[in-house]
């Protein structure tokens, strides 16, 4: 899950809803945007990491789960 954080501070982005859903999709994986401080996609954000838990097997320790993954 890729995850845009600080939405409520709009006036200080970096990287816009469209290049995070694009590097999202070459990602190939869920892209949000939240913000703890307004608690706005918090709970759905957590609610789509244990669907992707729950979707996603373990990868072999050989290999890693997807293109961009570091773990191993």
């Amino acid at each position: 899950v890729l995850v845009g954080n600080k939405v409520d501070l709009e006036d200080e982005r970096e990287v816009s809803p469209s290049e995070g859903q694009a590097l999202a999709e070459d990602w190939g994986c869920p892209f949000l945007e939240t913000s703890a401080k307004s608690k706005t996609m918090v709970d759905e954000l957590f609610a789509e990491i244990v669907r992707q838990m729950d979707f996603c097997p373990l990868p072999d320790r050989r290999e890693t789960c997807c293109p961009a993954c570091s773990i191993q």
